[in-house]
Parts: C-alpha cells; sequence; structure tokens
C-alpha cells in the first residue's frame, strides 16, 4: 500500500526534488510526514502527504445520486486542505509552520508539501504518553517511538513532555495565536493537538489552518461556514472535520465566530496536556448534541471546583490564575494571548530563560553578555531535552557574533557535559558549527577568535570524550594546529599543555607526520623561555613521558601508571634522530630549560640504544651538568641522570660481551695480552709453567724421562734435564700442550734467559736494521700451513748459499728440558730430508729459499715453545738424537747434537738467540772467537753477494752469526772426514759445566 502511496505522487517536482524516506515519522490529522533531504543541498525537510484514498473508502455502499453527492463534499475537502498549505505560505511567523514547497496535486488526486523539518504532532506524541502510561504506568518505562529517516536509518525519537517542556510550547502557542489575532486578523477555529507540530529544536509550531477565517467582528469576509462546519458528516474521516472535543461554545452554542473562541480551545489544550488520558475533558465524540448539552450544564463544564475535570493534578499557577480565565463560558472575560503569556505559570527563571533567548537577536550587546554570563548557573535546572533542542541550536546559532563567542562556548560545552546523549549533541551540532568558524584563514590578529580558541584548548577534554578518533583528527586537530602556530603565546602555551589530552585519540602515523613536525618547528624558532620549556615538556609527552613529578610515585595504592600504547608516542628513530639534536642545539644556560631538557632526556634515555645513550645523550648531560647557574640540587640531578644512564651502559655492554665470549673466558684471558708481553728480566722472576710434580720429582731423584721412540722425532726437548723445564705461558703442565694463538703481525715475546751477557745485551736492544736478500737468488714463496706462519724448509738447490739474516729482538721462553710428550715447536715443521738422514749436515743459510723454504725440526713428539734455546750441556741419555732448525748451535761434545729452532726464515725476522748458550763463561766466549769471526767474513762475504744493502749490524748479532755459521760449516763436511780427536773452536762449551 505504501508503494502505490509513493507512485501516486511520484514525477512531481517534489519527489524529483527530494529523497523520501519510505516510511512516514508521525501523522498530523489528515496528513502523513515524511522525512525528505533535498538533493540538490542535502538538508532535511519535511513532506506532508494527503491520501484521497482516504477519503474513496468511505463512499462505499453509496447509492448513485449519493456517490455524486459525496463527490462534491470530497472536493470542498481537498480545497479546504489546500487553504491550509497556502495560509501556510502566507503566514511568516517563528511559532508557525514554515512552508518550503507550495502544495501540489498528485497523479491520484492527493495533495503534498514541503515545510520545516518536524519530529512528530502533539497529538502523536501525547498519544505514545499514553501508551507509555497503560504499559508502565504513570512513570513506567517509557517506550521510544521509532522513526526513520530519508536512508532508511531508523532511530528512537526522544521526545519529553515535562513541566518545562509544556509551559515553553504554551508559550509559543500563545505567541502563535496573538500574531493570528492582532497581525493577520485570522481566527484559527480549529486549535487542537493535531495542529501542534513539533519541530527538531523541540519548539511548538501551529499548523491546521483548514477552518481558519476572519472573525465576524472584522472588516474581512468570513471563510467559514460555522453551521456547516459544525455538523458531523459519517462519510468523511474524522480528521477532516472540527474537532467538537476542542470547539468552544462560541460556536457551538452561540454560532460566534470570535479570536476568544480560540482562547477557550486553549485552554483545553493545556488541560488534556496534564490529564491522563491526554485528552479533552469535553469529549463529546463529533456529536454536536453531547457537544451543546455538556456546555448547558454547570457540571460539564471545566472548573476549579472539579479540577477543571482532569484525572492528575494540574500546577497550582495554572489552576489558581490562567485556567478559570481561559475556560470560562462569556468570551469577555477571557484573556488575550498577550496576558496569557505574561501570567503567573510563566513567571519563573527557566520560562523567563527560554522567552529572552527566544528574543535573543533583538537585545543589546550588553544584555546579551549579562544573559550568557548567568546561563551557565541556569543551565543544569533545564530538563535535557530543553537544553539539546532548544538552548543549544539557539546557542549556536548566535556563534557567527564574535564579541560573544568565548561566552557562547562556554556554555555549549556545559550543555555537552550534562546532556546524557551529549556525544551525539556534539557530533551533530556542535563539531560542524566549530569547523566552520575556526578552521577558517585569517590575515590578521583577531582578539575575539583567539578568545574562542583558549576556550576550546580547555575543553579539549570533553571533545575528545564525545567524538571518534576520525572525528578529531578531520574536524578537532586543525583548530589544534592553528592554536600552535598562533602568533599568541598563550594560545601556543595551551595547546602544547593539551597533548595528554589529545594525544591517546590520534593514531601513531598522525602524531608523527602532522602534529610532531609543528610542534618540533615552534620548539626550534621560539625566543621564548616559557614556550621552549613548554615544548621540552611536550617531547616528553610525546615520548610517552609525565611531566608531573608524582605520576608514577604508586602513592595512590594502584601502582605506577600504565604505560601509554604504541599509538600514542614516538618511534625510537624520531627520539634519538629528531629530538635529541633539537635538545643538542639549546644554547640557553637557563636553569628551568635545563631542568625540563634532563627530564625530556630521562624519558629517551631510557628508550634509547646503549650506544647511543653512551655516545649522545651522556655527552649533553655532561654539558648541560656544568651549566653556571644551576644550583646543588640541580647539578645532583643531573648526576643521578648520569650515573643511571652509565650503569645501564655498562650492564648492557657487559650482558654483550658475555653472551658474545662464551665459555671461552679462560683462553682469551691468556692470550688477550700476549702481543705486549716483552718477558721478564734475567732472574727476576721464577716461572714455574710447565712444571708438574712428576717433573720436579724425576730432577731431585736424579731420573731420566723415557726416550722417544724414534730418534729423528726427539731432541734436547725430549731428553730430561737436571734443569727445570721454563715454558710460555701458552703451554700447560701435565705433558698437554696449549698452543699460545698468535698473529703473524704480533710481536713476538722477549726472550727469558739465563745469565748470558750476550743474551741480556739483546734484550735490551728493541731492534736493529735489517739485510735486503738479493731477490734474483731467491724463488717465489709458498703459503704456509701451519697455526701461524709456515717455517723455513731446507733446500738443496745451493746448500753452501748464505741468505740474508734478520734478527727479532724477542722470543717467548726457554725450555732447558721437556716431557717426552711434550708437544712440537709450533713455529717449525718435520724436515722430510733429516728424516730419512739423521746425521746430514744443514746449514741455516744454504737451505734458505724463498720459493719453498724448509727447516728440520724435531718431531710432533717434542715440546719447543715459539723461540727457544739450547740447553746447558749435560749428560745426554741414550737414544737422543739432534734436531736442527733455522738457525742453531752444535750441542755441545759429548751431548746429543741439538740446534734450537728460532722460527722459520719466511718471516724475515727470527731471532738469533743461539748467543745465549755462551753466557757460562767468558772463557768459552773468548775460545770460539776465531769462530765468530769466520761467521763475520763469512756474513760480509754474503752481503756483499746480495748488493751490499746491510751496512752495519749489531756486534752482538756479527758475533752470534758468526758462531752459528761456523758450526753449520762444520756440519756441512761429511762426518768421515772430521777426525773424532779434533776439537772445533766450540770445545771450550764444555769447560762451562
Amino acid at each position: 500500500m505504501l508503494s502505490n502511496a509513493l507512485k501516486s505522487f511520484s514525477g512531481t517536482p517534489i519527489t524529483t526534488g527530494y529523497q523520501i524516506s519510505a516510511n512516514p515519522t508521525s501523522t498530523a490529522g489528515p496528513w502523513k510526514i515524511y522525512s525528505a533531504k533535498k538533493k540538490a543541498t542535502g538538508k532535511e525537510y519535511s513532506l506532508f502527504v494527503f491520501d484521497k484514498k482516504s477519503l474513496d473508502t468511505h463512499s462505499s455502499g453509496l447509492s448513485r445520486s449519493g456517490a455524486a453527492a459525496f463527490k462534491g463534499v470530497v472536493a470542498e475537502v481537498i480545497e479546504r486542505l489546500k487553504k491550509e498549505a497556502s495560509s501556510l505560505a502566507r503566514l511568516r511567523h517563528p511559532n508557525i509552520l514554515e512552508l518550503v514547497e507550495p502544495v501540489e496535486e498528485t497523479r491520484g488526486g492527493g495533495l503534498q508539501f514541503v515545510t520545516e523539518p518536524v519530529t512528530a504532532s502533539l497529538a502523536s506524541l501525547l498519544q505514545e504518553k499514553d501508551e507509555q502510561e497503560r504499559n508502565g504506568g504513570v512513570g513506567g518505562r517509557s517506550s521510544r517511538y521509532v522513526t526513520e529517516d530519508s536512508e532508511g536509518n531508523r532511530r528512537r525519537r526522544e521526545l519529553e513532555i515535562d513541566e518545562l517542556e509544556i509551559q515553553k510550547g504554551l508559550l509559543q502557542i500563545s505567541k502563535a495565536l496573538e500574531f493570528l489575532h492582532e497581525n493577520a486578523g485570522l481566527v484559527h477555529a480549529n486549535l487542537t493537538p493535531d495542529a501542534v507540530l513539533i519541530n527538531a529544536k523541540g519548539d511548538w509550531k501551529i499548523s491546521g489552518l483548514a477552518f481558519s477565517s476572519p472573525p465576524q467582528d472584522s472588516d474581512k469576509p468570513v471563510t467559514i461556514a460555522l453551521s456547516e462546519a459544525l455538523r458531523h458528516d459519517p462519510r468523511l474521516p474524522r480528521t477532516v472535520q472540527l474537532n467538537l472535543d476542542y470547539t468552544s461554545p462560541d460556536f457551538a452554542v452561540d454560532n460566534n465566530l470570535t479570536v476568544a473562541a480560540d482562547i477557550f480551545s486553549l485552554g483545553l489544550l493545556c488541560i488534556a496536556l496534564y490529564n491522563s488520558p491526554h485528552r479533552s475533558p469535553l469529549e463529546c465524540h463529533s456529536n454536536l448534541s453531547t457537544c451543546r448539552k455538556n456546555f448547558s450544564s454547570s457540571g460539564g463544564i471545566p472548573s476549579q471546583t472539579n479540577n477543571f475535570l482532569s484525572s492528575r493534578p494540574i500546577p497550582r499557577d495554572l489552576a489558581n490564575y490562567v485556567l478559570p480565565r481561559l475556560i470560562t463560558r462569556r468570551p469577555a472575560q477571557r484573556m488575550t494571548a498577550k496576558e496569557f503569556q505574561q501570567s503567573e505559570y510563566f513567571d519563573n527563571i527557566l520560562v523567563s530563560t527560554i522567552r529572552f533567548l527566544d528574543s535573543f537577536p533583538a537585545k543589546t550587546p550588553n544584555e546579551k553578555q549579562s544573559f550568557l554570563r548567568g546561563l551557565i548557573k541556569v543551565l543544569p535546572s533545564f530538563p535535557k531535552s530543553v537544553m539539546e533542542k532548544k538552548v543549544l541550536p539557539a546557542l549556536l546559532e548566535e556563534m557567527k557574533d564574535k564579541e560573544l563567542l568565548s561566552l557562547i562556548l562556554h556554555n555549549v560545552f556545559k550543555i555537552i557535559e550534562l546532556l546524557p546523549s551529549g556525544r551525539r549533541a556534539f557530533g551533530e551540532k556542535v563539531r560542524p558549527s566549530l569547523k566552520g568558524i575556526f578552521v577558517k584563514p585569517t590575515q590578521e590578529k583577531d582578539v575575539s577568535r583567539d578568545a574562542g580558541l583558549m576556550i576550546i584548548l580547555e575543553q579539549l577534554p570533553v571533545i575528545a570524550d564525545n567524538c571518534s578518533g576520525a572525528e578529531f583528527k578531520d574536524d578537532v586537530l586543525p583548530i589544534v594546529q592553528i592554536a600552535l602556530e598562533s602568533a599568541t603565546p598563550s594560545l601556543v602555551d595551551a595547546a602544547l599543555r593539551s597533548l595528554p589530552t589529545i594525544l591517546p585519540v590520534l593514531d601513531f602515523s598522525t602524531i608523527k607526520n602532522e602534529l610532531f613536525p609543528v610542534i618540533a618547528t615552534i620548539f626550534s624558532k621560539t625566543n621564548s623561555l616559557a614556550i621552549k620549556v613548554r615544548g621540552l615538556q611536550a617531547f616528553v609527552t610525546l615520548c610517552g613521558g609525565s611531566n608531573d613529578p608524582g605520576a608514577n610515585d604508586g602513592l595512590d595504592g594502584f601502582g605506577p601508571d600504565k604505560k601509554k600504547t604504541a599509538a600514542s608516542v614516538l618511534d625510537k628513530y624520531t627520539m634519538q634522530e629528531k629530538i635529541v639534536p633539537l635538545i643538542k642545539a639549546i644554547k640557553t644556560k637557563e636553569p628551568a630549560v635545563m631542568m625540563a631538557a634532563l627530564n625530556a632526556l630521562k624519558v629517551i634515555g631510557q628508550a634509547a640504544d646503549a650506544d647511543f645513550v653512551a655516545m649522545d645523550i651522556l655527552p649533553i648531560l655532561w654539558s648541560m651538568s656544568l651549566g653556571p647557574l644551576l644550583d646543588l640540587k640541580q647539578f645532583q640531578s643531573f648526576m643521578d641522570l648520569i650515573k643511571s644512564l652509565s650503569s645501564r651502559v655498562e650492564d648492557e655492554q657487559t650482558k654483550k660481551l658475555q653472551e658474545l665470549s662464551g665459555g671461552a673466558n679462560s683462553v682469551s684471558n691468556n692470550i688477550k695480552d700476549d702481543f705486549m708481553s716483552f718477558g721478564a728480566v734475567a732472574g727476576s722472576a721464577l716461572d714455574a709453567n710447565g712444571t708438574s710434580e712428576t717433573d720436579f720429582e724425576m730432577l731431585v731423584k736424579g731420573k731420566t724421562g723415557g726416550g722417544a721412540s724414534n730418534p729423528l722425532e726427539s731432541g734436547w726437548d725430549s731428553m730430561t734435564s737436571p734443569v727445570a723445564s721454563v715454558t710460555s705461558p701458552g703451554l700447560t703442565s701435565g705433558g698437554k700442550t696449549t698452543p699460545t694463538p698468535a698473529f703473524s703481525w704480533s710481536t713476538p715475546s722477549p726472550v727469558s734467559t739465563t745469565n748470558n751477557q750476550f743474551g741480556a745485551v739483546k734484550a735490551q736492544q728493541p731492534s736493529f736494521r735489517t739485510v735486503t736478500p738479493d731477490l734474483n737468488r731467491f724463488e717465489s714463496l709458498t703459503p704456509t700451513s701451519t697455526q701461524f706462519s709456515q717455517p723455513l724448509q731446507p733446500s738443496n738447490t745451493q746448500p753452501n748459499t748464505v741468505s740474508p739474516l734478520q734478527q727479532s729482538t724477542t722470543s717467548t721462553a726457554v725450555n732447558w728440558g721437556a716431557t717426552p710428550a711434550a708437544a712440537s715447536n709450533p713455529w717449525s715443521t718435520p724436515s722430510q730430508s733429516m728424516a730419512s738422514q739423521p746425521n746430514a749436515p744443514t746449514s741455516a743459510f744454504g737451505s734458505m729459499s724463498l720459493g719453498q723454504m724448509q727447516s728440520t725440526v724435531s718431531s710432533q713428539a717434542s715440546r719447543v715453545s715459539s723461540f727457544s734455546l739450547p740447553p746447558p750441556p749435560g749428560g745426554s741419555s741414550g737414544g737422543g738424537t739432534s734436531t736442527v732448525s733455522g738457525f742453531s748451535l752444535a750441542p755441545p761434545p759429548g751431548g746429543p747434537q741439538r740446534q734450537t729452532s728460532f722460527g722459520g726464515m719466511g718471516s724475515m725476522g727470527s731471532s738469533v738467540s743461539s748467543m745465549a748458550s755462551l753466557s757460562t763463561g767468558g772463557s768459552g766466549m773468548m775460545g770460539g772467537m776465531n769462530s765468530m769471526n769466520n761467521g763475520v767474513n763469512s756474513m760480509n762475504s754474503m752481503m756483499n753477494k746480495a748488493g751490499g744493502m746491510g751496512t752495519s749490524m749489531n756486534m752482538g748479532m756479527g758475533m752470534g752469526m758468526g758462531m752459528g755459521m761456523a758450526q753449520q760449516q762444520k756440519q756441512q763436511q761429511p762426518q768421515s772426514q772430521q777426525p773424532q780427536g779434533q776439537k772445533s773452536g766450540l770445545d771450550k762449551y764444555a769447560s762451562l759445566l
């Protein structure tokens, strides 16, 4: 049926220009009211529709003549309804329904017109109250009348009929009647609840002017025939006929059309508002005879004696002073509409406030300001519906006056706080108004506008509670940014102080990309110390901290405050890369600024990386702590933070190093300073490393250790020596060797010697010049494969060639007697040629080759340090064989031949430490001077062949090299040609023992 009704008025200018809801929101007499939205502007309106089919349903069963007569009656009804709409077009008053689109006919013969948006008629509202009272009694649970807008959204209509609503409505109706009677010269003639409409603001407005006419005593002709209007036609609906329940005795009895008849109807309407059910006390059920009977009997007329025929109490002022002058038989005794407005019934502060607000535009500026200052005290006494629908819209309309802007905003936010539906009211009415006023570019300073901005900043907590995050970002945040960029310092200060309120409402992206850049710009450009301090406090808030010293003291019994969510604080990168440079650039030394910076750095330091704290934050803190204007307490605050952050850096760095090192702490402690070890002065310390209890027992008992199974793989280190073994720190006791890690570029440890004057001299000489070898005589180098570097290997290409010598000033320790199970020297590898020829002579110089250098060393079972010296001559244990190396001295007569290794010549830095073996006696040294001289001569000849690149050498080095070279020349001769009894230049070496 609804679709058919809509089709009946489709195709008209109204239906094509408006978007109409599917269901009516209310009814007003014969009219159905639909919500409508204009397509061009999107503004809300109401569409009144009369369907002619409602009349045709009553014509069924009529004869042909009756049907023809009824057709004429229907035409009269249509004309009367057209008159109602046309009367609205001519009458313009705040309390008369405003017509927007004139009446037009539909396809089915119906009528429609558009008015201002209305919520309901008073008749439908009273009917709803009756249903409420029937369901739950007086004061029972309220039922909400559900309405539907043009987009199909259904919502509850919140309408209240309390004392103030009734007073306000009756006051507005009386103003409309005053206008009709005194200005328009009309009698309404049918003032009923159906003729009163309530708009979206809660204002009561008069409509239903179908029976309106000039009074009989006017110059204008009467347009209504009372005799015909009073007769009820059963073929017509009651809604299109005169309602006898609210008619006056002037009409029903006297048949007199006067303006006083409307005052009588107004009195009956007042009683209906308080009656239960909400009906007229003079019900006649559309029967004129019953109506006249009621007026003829004194008991049938409402009066004070019968409580005006109301089932519920009527307010005292209304019952005592107003109703007796409204409901009276004689028209001359009735008060006028203007006198009604001035009656005692409306003499209260709330009604007076409403009346002043209705006439607010006509008041002077001083009266307006005084009213707005006092209104905020009266607002809590207003009913919620009156505040939302009457007071709030009236205040928002006056916001265009900038002089009153701040005073109006005070009252507006007070209303939002008082309303239970404040969130809806703020979103629908307040927020659009604020955006329209403040989000506008202005070229010059406006004091009134700045005052309004200050009120908004102060009320941001209320705003944040009554809008969503998206709404706040779109409509409120631009207002805050305008305040931040204002030239008024107080506005900037208030905007910065409001950050704790607005941050939880915004998302992280908005805070970082839109809000923070504005604050950073203000902080960097301001010349005000107060704004500087406030900017630092804003940084604390943006980083998730609090500027309240007692915020997290835990004294409230609830523990520390909960941390802000990640969406409400800046990320670590922005703190470190954006905020810290701004703080570092502060030039002032004002204590207030320094302490604010301290608080900011404290919060940032808790979130920043440890290395950033150490390299960036701590230097800033130290610089600020030494400010000349800080007192002792402020300086101690800086020291406390410095200690706290330093402790954090220490703890995190220690933990990181522990995680990286793992279980290798014992090894790293032994080797971490190896490259800085220079050895001890001879005889100054006792080194017992590598000496086990078994070694000591064998030493003192005179027992010898077992020799190696292979004579070629054993040497002096594998033989039992009467001298305790002295090993490098890298070796451990118990016959096991822990190789000492080192690098090819590390400085070797100094030689640990006995009382040898040459060894002592060598220890005191850290460096000397080296001899550059003749590269034409050497082959290319070969990569090594040992732990540190590949030792020199003997070469058979030039057995008698002497290579240049590089002397190293340091060595590790002296191992005079190692156990048979000792490890091999890590600086040397076994010689394959010597393994096959145990007694083959070797030459340190003749066996060197840059292409492939090999040196004969002992087997892996022999334990030799990185640099070792031959042991002193002693009794040999059988089975020991000699080991040879790059530089060596022949063992003394009678003992096993042993030459100690001085490292690979490939590094050109081996030490000629064999001279330490001559430290036991001067006679032995002098006895071998001939051999030393021969060694020096051989060295000189070698240097001459190499191009004379070596110019000067240490005397001790030359003597040592001579001794070593002489010994090597003797070893190179066939063993059969050397007489057994012939003694070499070192035969006196044995006399040292």
